[in-house]
């Protein structure tokens, strides 16, 4: 058995006892968006099925994270980057600044896209100024750093994204932007650069600008970070950041303006990648040596796509969500459709990724209406569609029997009262 399908398995079997009860980064506990199965709500709103929820004092795009009693949020606050720990009444406990915000230029963006991450002893928190800072989990400030200041401003055309990620026991921050892009590590004991790689490409105008996130799993008993950015998968060493093995061909013809979003879903060892603005996906085997183009590509499709919301699946399947609300469910070995479904269309779009609790898929809506699906052998079903009555960038957080929805101007925690 491969050593990607064992901690699959040691996952699944951890995460209803250790790993329940926290959400330690965007992407949840393993940076899948998979959620324990819990008592989660299905219908709710600002008014029905809602334990607390509290006004923030500032607008962002990150998603919150959880570690024990504490709710960690980033967001402007009074033209500074911040961040609040709220416990779990809804009660600020603490508030921090941490110098001039870079305001964010989308409608769902800001200048607290990145979501922060915590090991239960750091909380890291990056910002669009450049900004990451280590605090305690108790607020207090222990080391800050500008990366834009050491190593210039980012060259992105809209709003800085990508999360950091402890990887090797490193903070790591990828950087893919308009020209020079590169990855870096830092120490968490005080904020100093264990290593910096260069990822930059040759490619055309705005295709080298990447808003993702990167994954951190063990292939062939080895830690990789996997990055997706600039027509290429690649994954690295966390322990000097070298390049282990590069998968390309995702833009044959070389075209502009191919900037991707959304991140690979992972699911047993395999990558499923959405690229070209909502027009392919295509799967990956990780792992390996070198250019692994040719030998990982399992499939590809050309009719099927997501350029926001990133793929989520578990047990051999990945759930495609579109921009625009088409669910496909494929078979992650063969990328072939198992079933497809919709939810109902309007002008507005997915920019949230969905995060998949048991059979109960969480799409956020930025109108503010959160879906909640019901996924099975055979199909889906629509279980609700939520209005929270303010927009939504975020992901939305299972966790603890409750639901997290971080809005443009609340909080909230949803669940039964």
């Amino acid at each position: 058995m491969k050593a990607t399908s064992l901690a699959s398995l040691v996952l699944i079997a951890l995460v209803p006892t250790a790993l329940a009860k926290n959400w330690p980064q965007w992407r949840g506990p393993d940076g899948t968006s998979l959620a324990a199965p819990g008592a989660y709500p299905t219908k709710f709103s600002p008014s029905e099925n809602v334990v607390w929820k509290v006004k923030l004092p500032g607008l962002g795009s990150s998603t919150p994270v959880v570690w024990d009693d504490r709710i960690y949020v980033t967001c402007g606050i009074d033209g500074q980057d911040g961040v609040v720990a709220y416990d779990w009444s809804g009660q600020e406990v603490w508030r921090k600044t941490l110098g001039a915000e870079r305001p964010g230029k989308h409608k769902n963006g800001s200048g607290s896209n990145p979501s922060p991450i915590t090991d239960g002893k750091n909380l890291v928190v990056y910002y669009k100024s450049g900004t990451v800072a280590s605090l305690t989990l108790d607020g207090q400030v222990r080391w800050q750093v500008n990366l834009q200041e050491k190593y210039g401003e980012d060259t992105l055309w809209w709003d800085l994204g990508t999360s950091p990620v402890f990887a090797g026991g490193h903070i790591v921050i990828a950087v893919m932007q308009e020209g020079e892009s590169y990855v870096v590590a830092l120490n968490p004991e005080d904020g100093k650069v264990v290593w910096k790689t260069d990822r930059t490409f040759p490619v055309q105008k705005e295709t080298g600008q990447s808003y993702t996130t990167p994954y951190v799993t063990t292939i062939d008993g080895r830690e990789t970070i996997v990055i997706w950015g600039a027509d290429r998968l690649t994954g690295h060493d966390p322990k000097d950041g070298k390049t282990l093995w590069t998968c390309g061909g995702f833009n044959p013809e070389d075209k502009a303006m191919w900037r991707v979003i959304a991140s690979p879903g992972i699911v047993d060892g395999v990558a499923v990648v959405p690229y070209g603005r909502t027009k392919f996906t295509a799967g990956v085997r990780l792992g390996g040596e070198g250019d692994i183009t040719t030998s990982a590509r399992l499939w590809e499709r050309d009719d099927l796509g997501a350029d926001c919301p990133s793929p989520v699946g578990a047990k051999g399947r990945v759930y495609v969500l579109s921009d625009r609300g088409e669910i496909h469910c494929l078979d992650v070995k063969t990328g072939q459709d198992i079933w497809k479904g919709a939810i109902p269309r309007a002008s507005a779009s997915f920019y949230s990724s969905p995060v998949l609790a048991g059979d109960l898929l969480y799409c956020a809506r930025e109108d503010g209406m959160v879906a909640v699906v019901k996924v099975g052998d055979t199909g889906m079903e629509l279980l609700s569609e939520n209005v929270m009555g303010e927009l939504i960038a975020a992901a939305p957080v299972p966790v603890r029997d409750r639901l997290l929805i971080r809005g443009a101007t609340h909080l909230f925690c949803l669940g039964q009262p």
